[in-house]
C-alpha cells in the first residue's frame, strides 16, 4: 500500500462563532456540533484511511499547545504552528513541503478541521477515490458536495465532462470555480445540476501542487523555496518559519491556483456535509421546540420563535416575545443579534477585540 498523508488546516479564530470561539479556544477546538471538539472529530474520521503518524496539523503558534492538549493522539512534531496567518495558499505550500520531506512524492489530502460529517464511511470512500486519482495522474483533485439547498454562503465549482478512469466512477473535470452567489444565482445553480459546493478539500502530490504554485504564483513559490532552503540549512523548521513565513504572499489557494489551473478534477462526495460557518447553521444539527427555538445549554422561551441560544456553566437564557434572535453567553461576554446579521458577527468580534483585547 502506498504511503498517504493528511494535512488538517486548523488555524484561525472562528470569529463568526464569537463569543464562544476566541483566539485561545477557537471553533475547531470546541464541540460546536456534537460532544467532542471539531478537530477531534476530524481526526477520528481518518481512522482506517491513514495511520495516526501520517497526520499533520497546521495551526497558528498561539494555538499549538491547545491543539496538542485537545488531540493527544497527534505527534508533537506533526503539529506545526504558523507564526502568522498568510491565507490558504501559503499553508498549502507549507503542507506540500512537509509531505515532500517524507519522500516518495506521496499523495496527501488537505482537509479543514471544523466541518460536520456524520457518514465517516462515505467520507473515507470518497477520499480513497481522490487519493487514487491523484496517484494515477498529475491531477489537482477536489471534492464536490451535491448541494441540498440554494446556499449563498458557499463557493461553488462546476462539473465538466466525466473522466473514464478506473480509479473512480464519479471523477469529472472541473470547468470553473465560482464565488459565493446571490440567492437567485444559487437557485439557478441548484436547478442546473452541474454545480457543487466547494468544500475546500483537496488531494494531490507535493510535486504537482508545488509545480502549479511555481507556474501560477511565482512570488509565493520563491518564498516557499526560501523557506525550504532555510529549513534544510538550519535543520529547524520553526526557526526557518519565524524568519521567512511572515513575508510569504498572502493569497487563497483558490485565487492563486485552483481557478487558473488546467488539471483540476472533482470527485463527487458520498457523504453528508456542513461547514457550520456561522451560528444559524447549528440549528440544522440540534433539536428544536415546537416553535423552532434551539437551546444549547439552559433556556426557556415564551411567545418566542425561531431563536437560537447558547449558554455555559448553568447560565439560563430566557426569551419573551422575540423572534429570529441569536443569543450567546460564553465566559465574560454575551452577544445578541438578529439571525439576518449572523455574517456580521466576525466584524463585531474584531471591534470588541479592538476595544477589549482580553475578550478576543
Amino acid at each position: 500500500m502506498k504511503n498517504r498523508y493528511v494535512v488538517i488546516m486548523a488555524g484561525g479564530k472562528g470569529e463568526r462563532f464569537w463569543p464562544q470561539s476566541r483566539l485561545k479556544r477557537p471553533k475547531h477546538l470546541l464541540p460546536i456540533v456534537g460532544n467532542s471538539p471539531m478537530l477531534s472529530q476530524t481526526i477520528e474520521r481518518l481512522e482506517g484511511l491513514v495511520p495516526p503518524d501520517r497526520v499533520f496539523v497546521i495551526t497558528n503558534a498561539e494555538q499549538r499547545k491547545a491543539v496538542l492538549e485537545t488531540c493527544p493522539t497527534l505527534l508533537p512534531e506533526r503539529v506545526i504552528g504558523e507564526p502568522e496567518g498568510r491565507d490558504t495558499a501559503a499553508a498549502v505550500g507549507l503542507a506540500a513541503l512537509l509531505v515532500e520531506k517524507e519522500g516518495d512524492d506521496a499523495a496527501f489530502a488537505l482537509l479543514p478541521a471544523d466541518h460536520v460529517i456524520e457518514d465517516s464511511e462515505g467520507f473515507r470512500a470518497t477520499l480513497e477515490a481522490a487519493f487514487a486519482a491523484s496517484e494515477a495522474e498529475d491531477f489537482l483533485v477536489t471534492v464536490g458536495i451535491k448541494p441540498t439547498f440554494p446556499s449563498t454562503g458557499y463557493g461553488y465549482l462546476q462539473r465538466g465532462r466525466q473522466l473514464d478512469l478506473p480509479v473512480s466512477s464519479s471523477l469529472s473535470q472541473v470547468d470553473r470555480f465560482v464565488e459565493k452567489p446571490d440567492l437567485e444565482t444559487a437557485r439557478a445553480y441548484l436547478e442546473n445540476g452541474t454545480y457543487f459546493w466547494n468544500a475546500g478539500m483537496f488531494v494531490w502530490r507535493p510535486s504537482v501542487i508545488l509545480a502549479e504554485i511555481d507556474r501560477l504564483t511565482p512570488k509565493l513559490a520563491l518564498g516557499l523555496s526560501e523557506l525550504k532552503t532555510g529549513w534544510e540549512n538550519s535543520g529547524n523548521l520553526e526557526q526557518a518559519m519565524a524568519t521567512i513565513y511572515p513575508s510569504l504572499e498572502k493569497i487563497s489557494i483558490d485565487f492563486a491556483v485552483m481557478e487558473k489551473a488546467d488539471a483540476v478534477v472533482m470527485v463527487e462526495s458520498a457523504f453528508d456535509w456542513d461547514d457550520v460557518g456561522e451560528w444559524p447553521a447549528i440549528a440544522r444539527h440540534c433539536p428544536q421546540d415546537e416553535n423552532g427555538n434551539v437551546f444549547k445549554g439552559m433556556g426557556l422561551a415564551i411567545d418566542s420563535s425561531e431563536n437560537l441560544t447558547f449558554s455555559e456553566d448553568g447560565h439560563c437564557i430566557s426569551l419573551l416575545g422575540v423572534k429570529d434572535l441569536i443569543v450567546v453567553q460564553s465566559g465574560d461576554a454575551t452577544m445578541i443579534c438578529h439571525k439576518d446579521c449572523a455574517q456580521q458577527v466576525k466584524e463585531l468580534a474584531r471591534r470588541v477585540s479592538d476595544l477589549h483585547p482580553e475578550l478576543g
